[in-house]
């Protein structure tokens, strides 16, 4: 840009994009959004649109590209799902009144955490992230812009905050503080979020609550800071701040929701063969979101459990108003969206007709709801507020078949104002009225061809030609002479005129401010709609769990208070649904007063992960209220569950499967209490035999004597088998097989005690291996066992004679017990005495000391 005489025009672009380096500005040119200088460059590349430039034959000319205004959303659609943010400069002046350069100015930045209007409609929450950090304690606060959601928590550490920013799915992060650059590596590299900085605090508390801790209310001040800094507008449709714990929810790691499936699958990263996919029967897109919502965080309060219990058994008990119910539902838009665009301003004519829509809805769902008589749905009854009031503002004011747009006209109803009934009558007779003028100035003039005509310059007028000019009444005035004809007007035809133009160009405008007055109207409902929104969300999704209950022979699970795990033929409910229920093969699983922890073995693909998963499925689908796949089920209240299901590797970090196997059993034993779950498969498999063998063990056991969860551990090491008997809460349990003429079927079944061997190979038949590579593998094994066997034996003849020799040398001496020690350290063998026979000699001085 050295050198280069910059216009007006072009130095207004320079200051307003000084303001927004880190966004792609779309200026306002005319009917196009113009981006220049780099930004046309890159968009150019991204949006596959054409780039030019200004000032082409100068030395430096200036790359330009634009996109049409109409059909801008598409463009910037595409740029915020890659992540970049967009400023919207407008014209804020009519080009044609504009005295020098028209002004210009940002009236929003839209975000990938603040986007609210989109031409790929999603029902689900995007949530816009903050986190702050006091030196002790990390503030989280997340809002979605576009139902106006507002939360905040406190956290202790890093890997928490990571964890909830990913089971939130947001896509951008406000930052607070300086992050370290690993930590900046793990949010940006690791999970691809765009990190947005943050630094001062709004300060208008209407929305905060002074409960809150100094660094909530810090992180959640940022975020409104950041709201109000993009939005640029007030946002009435913005919720209370709420505040709440992540303990006050069954807990779960990202990882864990993830290897469970819940809100979709981790394979497809579709909805379907997922939990959400499963009990999804609700009827509008705020049941969804809320569905949602109780899948990722399943309740921990007795009370509140049974509270959704019960109406899901009212609606049971009643199949045919529920049925209504359904039916009604199905009539229900988007109310929390459609208050946020009356907030944003947003709200067309379409928008108030499904809000109206709606409203007529809600007095016949209160009525269904009110049929059933009972007392469990009475809270329910009193939040549905059917605002007749505004429904009937609505259905009196837009007219039915209104257009999505609020310029063009055509959207109130006849009837509602007079003034515009009056303009609109004008436009619609004034035609005919112009037509009998015609008729009677012909006849009384005799001019037989006269007739009226129009153009913009001249209106309506009289068209004479030269041969009639003479038969012109006296009452006529002269308005154009043409080479073979006169144009005239009349005082009847210029009032009438007068009439249709003021018609014509009133009555747009005066639709359109009667348009922002029902808007203005509306907006003061938005709490109230809120309010309604929430309830009938509600009301979706338990009708919804009730259907998915009645479908699938769903059964309303227990709770108790001793620790018992009690589940008669369970099944896992989204492997039975893909299956179908006839193929499903059920399965008990038990945890009695004595036992914490279930050891499992059995080959693969025999149903261990599938057990595992039917477990945790059913805790979770019984703690967010719902009906579960079982014949019946008795629980206690878990707190959190942690898994590691599953191998794969941490590319992006490094990290390899056993890494994360093992950063993810330590997230598990240091978090994990007696009230937890833990589901462990094959963990230790990611290293060597015995070092994995090794790790198993000692996991096993710490598990047992310091954490005390109810823990399920599949593994192929059958030697751990061995430690029930040592460890009296153990049980061991395998899948079940059949093994006839050497072939074998994996009957999916869990029993008691430990499986009697391995079935690799088995495995590897049914995947059809080579069958010489098979009998090959099969006398490799034979070696491999019976000289394990020799090895067993050789070690214990040789610990035998070790300890005969030891014998044998202490007892030449009669000293005392501290110079035996001492006698025997010197007389040990340290070059050749293994590890574990030195262990065992600590063990024995210890003992003696």
């Amino acid at each position: 840009m050295t050198n280069l005489k910059i216009s007006p025009g072009m130095q207004q672009y320079l200051d307003i994009k000084k303001n927004y380096p880190d966004a792609f500005l779309l200026f306002r040119m005319g009917d196009f959004y113009e981006l220049f200088y780099e930004d046309a460059v890159k968009a150019a590349q991204i949006l596959e649109i054409g780039l030019t430039s200004r000032n082409k034959n100068a030395e430096n000319p200036i790359p330009m590209a634009g996109v049409p205004h109409h059909s801008a959303q598409q463009y910037i659609d595409t740029l915020i799902e890659l992540g970049y943010k967009v400023a919207i400069a407008e014209q804020m002046e009519d080009p044609k009144k504009a005295v020098g350069v028209v002004k210009r100015e940002v009236v929003q930045v839209i975000t990938p955490g603040t986007v609210v209007d989109s031409t790929k409609p999603n029902s689900s929450n995007n949530f816009l992230v903050a986190i702050d950090y006091d030196g002790k304690s990390y503030g989280l606060s997340y809002m979605d812009v576009a139902t106006g959601e507002f939360y905040v928590t406190e956290l202790s550490d890093f890997s928490s905050v990571c964890s909830e920013i990913l089971n939130l799915k947001a896509r951008e992060v406000l930052v607070g503080f300086d992050l370290t650059s690993a930590q900046e590596n793990q949010l940006v590299k690791q999970h691809n979020l765009l990190l947005s900085y943050e630094y001062s605090v709004f300060e208008d508390k209407s929305l905060l609550d002074n409960r809150l801790t100094a660094l909530e209310l810090a992180v959640s001040g940022k975020l409104l800071q950041y709201i109000y800094s993009t939005q640029m507008r007030e946002l009435s449709h913005l919720q209370k701040l709420v505040h709440y714990e992540i303990k006050d929810y069954l807990q779960m790691s990202f990882a864990t929701k993830n290897s469970l499936d819940l809100l979709e699958n981790a394979r497809t990263h579709k909805k379907h063969g997922s939990l959400y996919w499963l009990l999804d029967g609700t009827k509008t897109a705020m049941g969804m979101r809320l569905l949602r919502n109780w899948i990722d965080r399943p309740l921990i309060s007795k009370a509140a459990i049974l509270e959704r219990q019960n109406i899901i058994q009212v609606f049971l008990d009643s199949f045919i108003e529920k049925s209504d119910l359904s039916e009604s539902l199905k009539g229900v838009y988007d109310i929390e969206r459609l208050s946020s665009r009356v907030s944003f301003g947003k709200v067309n004519p379409k928008d108030l007709l499904q809000l109206g829509n709606t409203l007529a809805q809600a007095p016949r769902i209160k009525a269904i709801l009110e049929s059933m008589n009972s007392p469990y749905l009475a809270k329910l009854i009193k939040q549905i507020d059917t605002l007749p009031e505004l429904e009937s503002l609505i259905r009196s004011a837009i007219d039915p078949d209104a257009p999505a747009t609020i310029s063009e006209g055509n959207i109130i109803r006849t009837g509602f104002d007079q003034r515009l009934d009056h303009y609109r009558k004008v436009m619609k007779e004034g035609t005919g009225w112009i037509a009998d003028i015609e008729v009677k100035e012909r006849q009384a003039s005799g001019i037989n061809n006269l007739k009226i005509d129009y153009n913009k310059k001249d209106g309506y007028y009289f068209h004479v030609t030269n041969s009639n000019l003479a038969m012109v009444p006296d009452h006529f005035f002269r308005k154009a002479t043409l080479k073979n004809s006169e144009r005239y007007g009349t005082a009847e035809l210029a009032k009438i005129e007068g009439q249709m133009l003021e018609a014509r160009e009133e009555s747009s405008s005066l639709e359109y401010d009667i348009f922002l007055r029902i808007r203005e109207k509306v907006e003061t409902y938005i709490d109230r709609l809120q309010i309604l929104a929430k309830a009938i969300a509600t009301v979706d999704v338990l009708q919804g769990l009730s259907t998915v209950a009645e479908q699938n022979h769903y059964v309303r699970p227990e709770f108790n208070e001793d620790s018992r795990v009690n589940i008669i033929q369970g099944r896992h409910a989204v492997v039975e649904k893909v299956m179908g229920i006839q193929e499903y093969i059920p399965n008990t699983i038990q945890f009695d007063g004595n036992t914490d922890i279930q050891l499992i073995t059995g080959p693969n693909m025999s149903g261990k992960s599938t057990y595992m998963r039917q477990l945790a499925l059913t805790v979770i689908m019984a703690q967010l209220g719902s009906y579960v796949p079982s014949e019946k089920v008795d629980l206690p209240i878990f707190d959190a569950i942690f898994t590691r299901i599953g191998a794969a590797d941490d590319l992006i970090s490094g990290q390899s499967t056993f890494m994360v196997e093992m950063m993810e059993a330590n997230h598990a034993i240091k978090r994990a209490g007696k009230n937890s779950l833990i589901l462990f498969d094959e963990l230790g498999r990611g290293t060597a035999t015995y070092d994995g063998m090794a790790l198993a063990q000692s996991i096993i056991e710490y598990i047992h004597e310091n954490v005390g969860a109810k823990t399920l551990f599949a593994t192929h090491y059958h030697e751990l088998t061995e430690l029930s008997t040592s460890l009296k809460r153990l049980k061991n349990v395998h899948v079940a097989t059949l093994e006839k003429d050497g072939e074998v079927t994996f009957l999916h079944k869990i029993s008691e005690g430990p499986a009697d061997k391995s079935y690799g190979i088995h495995v590897a038949k049914i995947a059809g291996l080579p069958q010489g590579l098979l009998k090959r593998a099969s006398h490799i094994l034979e070696d491999l066992e019976s000289h394990s066997k020799s090895l067993r034996c050789d070690s214990q003849a040789q610990t035998r004679n070790e300890k005969a020799v030891k014998q044998d040398q202490l007892s030449l001496f009669s000293l005392s017990q501290g110079e035996e020690i001492l006698e025997a350290i010197k007389n040990c063998d340290l070059l050749n005495i293994t590890p574990m026979q030195a262990m065992s000699l600590l063990a024995e001085f210890k003992n003696k000391l």
